[in-house]
């Protein structure tokens, strides 16, 4: 059994579905399809008896649903910070742990209004640290997005 910690958890085992290979920097793991290994860690933390603590409320945050604390925040109507706390502190409201359990549930299930309110919110977080580049050619305008690092000249 590999205790799989670059989750963040300190409470998930994997029976199988990894490899551990030889690098020239020393041993290495390779774990197969990561996608559906985080699906199935959250829909796990979902199903938990108790509160989540801070690590699982943010593994299911970021991992699970993609959000930063400000976008996961945003959809609860509380500010980032309110989110940042909890994470940090381990201390869940038993109304946010329910919510964000809810939340994910529908998104992974495919519940329509639920995935297009986070992608949305997360569409939404990418185009507040983008910038419109607008260029003129023969006469016609064309919009382009680019990060905010990236300044054309």
């Amino acid at each position: 059994m590999y205790h799989y910690t670059d989750s963040g958890l300190h409470n998930v085992w994997l029976a199988n579905g990894y490899e551990i290979k030889k690098t020239p920097f020393g041993e290495g793991v390779a774990f197969h399809n990561l996608d559906g290994l985080t699906e199935s860690i959250c829909i796990a933390l979902t199903k938990k008896a108790g509160v989540l603590t801070g690590s699982e409320f943010r593994y299911i945050r970021s991992a699970g649903m993609l959000l930063s604390q400000p976008a996961l925040g945003k959809l609860m109507g509380i500010d980032g910070q309110s989110v940042a706390r909890w994470e940090k502190t381990g201390k869940v409201p038993k109304w946010a742990d329910k919510l964000v359990r809810l939340m994910y549930l529908a998104q992974a299930q495919g519940n329509e209004p639920i995935s297009s309110a986070v992608e949305r919110v997360k569409t939404v977080e990418r185009l507040v640290k983008q910038r419109i580049v607008v260029k003129e050619s023969r006469g016609q305008w064309k919009p382009s997005l680019q990060d905010e690092k990236v300044v054309p000249h």
